[in-house]
C-alpha cells in the first residue's frame, strides 16, 4: 500500500530535477523537437549572420583599440555556449561598438588587460545571474541609456575619421581627438580618402537599397532579384571589405603604396590558456592583479551592467517581435559563461548585436544553433584567411564602423522627452554630455540624476488636499519613510497649524507598503490631533495596510471603507466600533 506514494514523489521529484535542467539548460527544451527544415534555416542564417560577423569583429577590434585578430578571438564563443545556455533564438553574442568603447575607455588598448576584463565581467554577470539580480538593470532609465548611446555612437563614429583620412598620430580623449583631426586635414592621404568615401558610400546605397525592399514604395523586382537584392545588401560590410582589399593588394603589388592598411596580424587559433592575471609594463615592472583590478575603478561596474542592459533589451525586442517569452536571468547566465570562457580564448568583453540579430531573425533562423555555424565561420576565417586580412584598407573598416553606428544617434528622442517629460531631458544631457569626457562617469553620472529623481518622487508624492468642512488628503502614490516629513508638513501647515485646527480625512487607496517610520509618525500625528481636540480618520485602506496599522495598536486610531462615510465620521465627531 506505501509503494504508490512512494512512486508517486518519486515521480514528482524527477519532473520536477527535469524542469530545472531544462531551466538551466534551455537547449533540452528545444533539441528533443529538432526537425531538418529547421536545421535548413540555421545554417543559411549562420552563414549569412558570419559574414556580417567577420568584417565587423575586424573593425570593432579598432574601436576597442587592440589587434584586429581580437575582435575574432571574441566573435566565436559567443555562437557556442548562447547555443546552450540561450533562451532566444535570434540573439547573436559577439564584439559590439558600445562594448568595445567601454573596452577602450577602461583598458587602454593593452591586450591582457581587456582579456583579464572579459573574465572578471563574466564571473560578476554569472554571480547576478545566480543570484537572481537582473532587477538591477531596472535602475537604468531609458533616458541613461538613450544619452550614452548618442555619445557613444558619436565618439565612435568621429574616432575612424582619421582612419578614413589616412591620418596618424590623433590622441584618443575625444575633444583633442576632434582638435587633431581637424588640424591634420592638410595630412590626409588621398588614396585613403578616395576609397574610405568611396565605401561609405556604396554600404549607404546598399543599405537603403535593402530598406527600400520593406516599403511599400519599393522598385517591382522579381522574386529571384529581390532575393539576390537583399542577399547583397545584408553581405554589405564582407563585399566591401573584400572589394576594398582586392583594391589596396592590387595597388600594392605593382609597387603603390597609397592605402593605409591593417598589415601583419596573427594567425591560427588561439590557444586555450587561463587569462593574465598580472601584467608587465614595457620597462620590465610587474603590475600585480590587485593594482590591475584597482586601475578598472567604475568600468568593472558599469561594463558588465551595459553588457547585460544591451543583450538583455535586444532579446525583449525580438522576442516581442517574434512571438516567445525569454529568461532574464537565464540570459544572464549566457552573457557571464560567455565572457568567463571567452578570456580563455583571449576574448575582451561581448554582449548581444542588434544588427547582427536582426539579420539573424530577417533570415528566418529556427533555433540557437545558428549561431554554431556562425562561430565555425569564424574559427575558419582565423585559421585559413589571416594572411588576407593583412591587406584589408584601414578606411574600408572605418566605413563599415561608421555606417553602424550612424543609426543609434536618435535625435528625436529629445523631442519626444520635451514633449512627454522634459524633467527626463536632465539625465540624458548629463549621460549624453559627460559620456564625451569619460563613457563609464557619463553612465554612472547619469545614473545618479535619475536615482535623485526617483528619491525626490519618492520623498515628495503627490498629495491632493480639499476642504469638505473637514480637510480631505488624498496621497497619489504609495508612502514610504522618505515622504512622512512631507506628508507632516502638509497636515500640521494646514491642518493643525491654523486656527480653528481641522479635522482631516486621510485617503490612503493607493498606499500598498507601509513601515515602521511611517507607524512612528502617524502615531505623533494621532497625539498630535487629539491635543487639539480634533480628529484624523483614515479611509479606503488595503487588507496589508490594515493589518500593519492594527498590530501597531495605535491609539484614537479610525478608519472606515470608504471616504464619504470618513467624513460624515469626522463632521459628526463620533467614533467608529470594532
Amino acid at each position: 500500500m506505501m509503494e504508490q506514494p512512494l512512486m508517486g514523489r518519486d515521480l514528482a521529484r524527477g519532473c520536477c530535477s527535469c524542469s530545472t535542467l531544462k531551466t538551466w539548460l534551455p537547449i533540452l527544451s528545444w533539441l528533443p523537437r529538432y526537425k531538418l527544415k529547421w536545421l535548413q534555416m540555421d545554417v543559411l542564417a549562420g552563414l549569412t549572420v558570419g559574414l556580417t560577423t567577420v568584417p565587423q569583429a575586424l573593425a570593432y577590434a579598432e574601436v576597442a583599440g587592440l589587434p584586429v585578430q581580437y575582435g575574432l578571438y571574441s566573435a566565436f564563443m559567443g555562437g557556442f555556449i548562447y547555443t546552450l545556455l540561450g533562451t532566444s533564438k535570434d540573439v547573436t553574442l559577439g564584439p559590439t561598438a558600445i562594448m568595445s568603447l567601454l573596452c577602450f575607455s577602461v583598458v587602454g588598448g593593452q591586450p591582457c588587460r581587456a582579456v583579464l576584463l572579459s573574465l572578471l565581467c563574466g564571473l560578476i554577470q554569472a554571480v547576478m545571474a545566480l543570484l537572481r539580480l537582473g532587477f538591477l538593470l531596472d535602475f537604468i532609465s531609458f533616458p541613461v541609456i538613450k544619452g550614452f548611446t548618442c555619445a557613444a555612437a558619436i565618439t565612435i563614429g568621429f574616432g575612424q575619421v582619421k582612419n578614413l583620412l589616412g591620418l596618424e598620430g590623433i590622441p584618443h580623449e575625444f575633444f583633442l581627438q576632434v582638435y587633431y583631426t581637424f588640424y591634420k586635414i592638410p595630412e590626409a592621404r588621398i588614396g585613403d580618402v578616395v576609397l574610405g568615401l568611396l565605401c561609405l558610400a556604396l554600404l549607404v546605397m546598399l543599405m537603403f537599397m535593402k530598406t527600400s525592399l520593406g516599403s511599400g514604395n519599393a522598385p517591382a523586382y522579381s522574386r529571384v532579384a529581390r532575393k539576390l537584392v537583399w542577399a547583397v545588401a545584408t553581405m554589405r560590410n564582407a563585399l566591401v571589405v573584400v572589394a576594398a582589399s582586392f583594391v589596396a593588394f592590387s595597388w600594392d603589388a605593382y609597387g603603390h603604396h597609397v592605402f593605409t592598411i591593417t598589415g601583419k596580424t596573427s594567425q591560427g587559433l588561439p590557444p586555450f590558456r587561463p587569462p593574465p592575471t598580472s601584467d608587465t609594463t614595457a620597462n620590465g615592472t610587474v603590475v600585480t592583479f590587485g593594482e590591475i583590478v584597482e586601475d578598472f575603478g567604475g568600468g568593472l561596474a558599469v561594463i558588465p551592467f551595459m553588457g547585460l542592459l544591451e543583450s538583455i533589451a535586444i532579446a525583449k525586442a525580438f522576442a516581442s517581435q517574434n512571438d516567445y517569452r525569454i529568461d532574464a536571468n537565464q540570459e544572464l547566465l549566457a552573457i557571464g559563461v560567455t565572457n568567463i570562457l571567452g578570456s580563455f580564448v583571449s576574448a575582451y568583453p561581448v554582449t548581444g548585436s542588434f544588427g547582427r540579430t536582426a539579420v539573424n531573425s530577417q533570415t528566418g533562423v529556427c533555433t540557437p544553433a545558428g549561431g554554431i555555424v556562425t562561430s565555425v565561420i569564424v574559427l575558419l576565417s582565423l585559421a585559413f584567411l589571416m594572411p588576407a586580412f593583412y591587406y584589408i584598407p584601414k578606411a574600408s573598416l572605418a566605413a563599415v564602423i561608421i555606417c553602424a553606428v550612424a543609426p543609434m544617434v536618435d535625435y528625436q528622442v529629445v523631442a519626444k522627452m520635451w514633449r512627454i517629460r522634459k524633467l527626463d531631458l536632465l539625465p540624458f544631457f548629463v549621460t549624453f554630455l559627460i559620456s564625451f569626457w569619460e563613457v563609464q562617469y557619463g553612465i554612472m553620472g547619469g545614473v545618479a540624476v535619475s536615482g535623485v529623481l526617483l528619491l525626490y518622487n519618492t520623498a515628495r508624492p503627490q498629495i491632493k488636499v480639499s476642504d469638505h468642512g473637514v480637510l480631505l488628503i488624498e496621497l497619489g502614490s504609495g508612502l514610504s519613510f522618505p515622504a512622512t516629513e512631507y506628508l507632516s508638513h502638509i497636515i500640521h501647515s494646514q491642518a493643525l497649524q491654523v486656527s480653528p485646527p481641522q479635522s482631516v480625512v486621510l485617503d490612503c487607496h493607493h498606499v500598498s507598503i507601509i513601515d515602521y517610520t511611517v507607524i512612528s509618525e502617524l502615531r505623533d500625528l494621532l497625539r498630535q490631533f487629539k491635543l487639539r481636540e480634533v480628529g484624523l480618520v483614515f479611509s479606503r485602506l488595503q487588507p496589508s495596510v490594515l493589518e500593519v496599522l492594527q498590530a501597531a495598536d495605535l491609539q484614537d486610531f479610525r478608519y472606515t471603507d470608504s471616504v464619504e462615510a470618513a467624513l460624515l465620521l469626522t463632521e459628526s465627531g463620533n467614533r467608529l466600533s470594532d
